[in-house]
């Protein structure tokens, strides 16, 4: 009879055990679970960071959009020269004079209402993002070049045509305003293009 207590208990420890194993290896799971969603969140956004975000606001200021306008002109420009010596497709060759000719005169035009109203316009520069994706063309190889050139022409004219679309609504000065909205259209014409090149 003293041994009835023991032989209750064992059971008792044993389910305990158990459910305290159990316990662990959910917490382990969920833990798991979690470290691999912040890892893909993290590979996420750095992804993000190298492609410019058409959903970010475009700046109301006139000297704000001359200089995002510049850059995304700049970009353009040095890209597609790059372009005219590295690609063996006569359309991609076609389609990069076009972007230097087209945002050459864009540069121009914006430059000209810029100072007619009175903004200083500072000689243009790459945004960070725009580098990285310009060392990126730089460095593909003869056969993957014209895929990069375009993709890369893709996200750079969608992020151009949200600048300059949110100017010509939001802008702070008229004689700009008109301006964006006209290439805006210009860009909208580009992106035409592309998705009619078969590299696009």
């Amino acid at each position: 009879m003293k041994m009835t207590p023991l032989i209750l208990t064992l059971p008792a420890l044993a389910l305990v055990a158990c459910q305290q194993q159990s316990a662990d290896e959910s917490a382990a799971a969920s833990n798991a679970t979690m470290s691999g969603g912040d890892a893909m969140m993290t590979a996420g956004n750095d992804a993000s960071a190298m492609m410019p975000n058409a959903s970010v606001a475009a700046p109301a200021d006139a000297a704000g959009y001359v200089a995002q306008a510049g850059a995304a002109d700049l970009f353009e420009i040095e890209s597609s020269k790059i372009a005219l010596e590295k690609s063996q497709n006569k359309a991609v060759r076609d389609f990069a004079q076009m972007m230097i000719d087209q945002h050459q005169k864009s540069t121009a035009n914006i430059k000209a209402a810029a100072e007619k109203a009175g903004v200083t316009v500072q000689p243009p520069a790459l945004m960070a993002n725009q580098q990285q994706m310009l060392e990126e063309i730089k460095a593909a190889d003869a056969g993957s070049f014209d895929s990069v050139y375009m993709r890369n022409q893709r996200m750079a004219h969608d992020a151009a045509l949200a600048l300059h679309q949110g100017y010509a609504r939001n802008g702070d000065t008229p004689a700009l305003k008109q301006t964006a909205g006209a290439v805006a259209k210009v860009v909208q014409e580009h992106i035409d293009h592309l998705a009619s090149l078969p590299t696009a």
